[in-house]
């Protein structure tokens, strides 16, 4: 007899059919479904009969998916320019205007630049010919280009102002001396020379000299304004002195001057020259001194009084020179400040004592050999430049070129 043989299939014949047909279908739907199917949570084990139930995992739950870390972005080296601002509240809007260099960024100033007035001479002819307000502004701009903080402009000379006056039509029937000039030059000059950081000083030219061109002469002549003789005091240039002992005179010109402070009430300082004196060798040996001094000091107050903030200047000789020889007192006019005239290149070294004594010094372009030694004496806090040559602005320029790095 032959032996018994075990059971070696797996039962399916014993599996119903409608079964095996539902395994098909759950077959199909977990393939065409299977990312989205979790075949583990259908527990199909219960279903099926023990002898197959058992070779299925115990369980079925889903496998735990292994989380990968993302890789981390390469590292880029911050830029050196840094980072953007954060926002604040926007102000409101103000005037445009340059920017002014920042203390730390700012170069050093030269010992140029540290002088307290750095100031050229125009003429009052430099506006004749009728100069437009591009010209004039564009003139303002080139002398702070070429270093210089203050302009000192003709605005009076030979009797008559460079700008139209209610005192000088009253009194003479005319109101400006006869030159082609716009009305509104002087206002353009101040506002361009501030919006510059500049300064404007009024130059009261020539003083109480007039010459025979003058519009005023013959009428001066004929009320008796004059004083005896003629004045030479520079050789080849014969000058009448006015009369300032005359009420008349001393009233024009304290008219003058309130009417002046008063029409350009921006105007930074009102300066007279050695023109405002009576030379020693005039006719008679009249001294003149207290006569000039009075009026000078009741033309400054009453300047002071029409414009407290005006300065009061004059470019006169040293005092020793101007008292003893014409009769110019200035020491005792209580003026505001004094530049001492060293025109004379003999005496320079001399005069140098009195430009430390007082505000500074005045040279004309002659002079310009001596710009670094005036430049290096810190005790010289101004240096005005006159150009003898009537150009103004190649005198700037050749200061420029003596400054560079002073």
């Amino acid at each position: 007899m032959s032996p018994k043989k075990d059971n070696s299939g797996c039962g399916c014949a014993h599996i119903p059919l409608s079964f095996i047909v539902i395994l098909l279908g759950l077959g199909y739907l977990g393939f065409t479904h299977r990312s989205r199917v979790d075949l583990g949570k259908l527990e199909i084990g219960k279903f099926l009969p023990e002898r197959i139930a058992r070779f299925l995992p115990k369980t079925q739950q889903p496998a735990t998916p292994k989380t990968t870390p993302a890789p981390a972005p390469p590292v880029v080296a911050a830029p050196e320019s840094p980072p953007p601002a954060i926002p604040t509240e926007t102000p409101t809007p103000q005037p445009q205007v340059s920017a002014l260099p920042s203390p730390g960024s700012a170069s050093p100033q030269t010992s140029w630049e540290k002088k307290q007035i750095r100031g050229i001479y125009l003429s009052r002819y430099q506006v004749t010919n009728n100069a437009s307000e591009q010209t004039i502004r564009e003139r303002v701009r080139y002398y702070r280009q070429h270093g210089m903080n203050t302009i000192i402009h003709g605005v009076w000379g030979n009797g008559c102002t460079m700008y139209n006056s209610e005192v000088m039509q009253q009194t003479f029937g005319i109101d400006s001396c006869p030159n082609q000039f716009q009305d509104r030059w002087l206002e353009w000059l101040i506002d361009e020379a501030h919006k510059q950081d500049m300064q404007v000083h009024a130059y009261f030219e020539k003083g109480i000299k007039i010459d025979e061109n003058s519009p005023i002469f013959d009428e001066a002549v004929a009320k008796r304004w004059i004083v005896p003789g003629v004045d030479k005091t520079y050789p080849g240039i014969e000058h009448y002195v006015l009369d300032v002992e005359i009420p008349e005179v001393a009233a024009l010109f304290k008219k003058i001057s309130v009417e002046f402070v008063k029409k350009y009430p921006k105007i930074d300082a009102v300066q007279w020259d050695d023109y405002l004196g009576y030379h020693d060798e005039l006719p008679g040996k009249v001294d003149r001194t207290e006569y000039l001094t009075n009026f000078v000091r009741q033309m400054k107050a009453d300047i002071k009084q029409a414009n407290p903030t005006v300065s009061f200047d004059i470019c006169h000789h040293n005092p020793y020179w101007g008292k003893r020889y014409f009769a110019a007192d200035w020491e005792n006019w209580n003026v505001d400040r004094a530049f001492i005239q060293i025109y004379n290149d003999d005496n320079f070294e001399k005069e140098m004592d009195y430009a430390v004594k007082y505000n500074g010094v005045a040279i004309s372009d002659k002079q310009l050999k001596r710009l670094p030694e005036l430049i290096k004496n810190t005790q010289i806090e101004s240096i005005l430049v006159f150009p003898s040559d009537g150009n103004p602005e190649k005198t700037a320029a050749s200061v420029k070129q003596m400054t560079i790095k002073k």
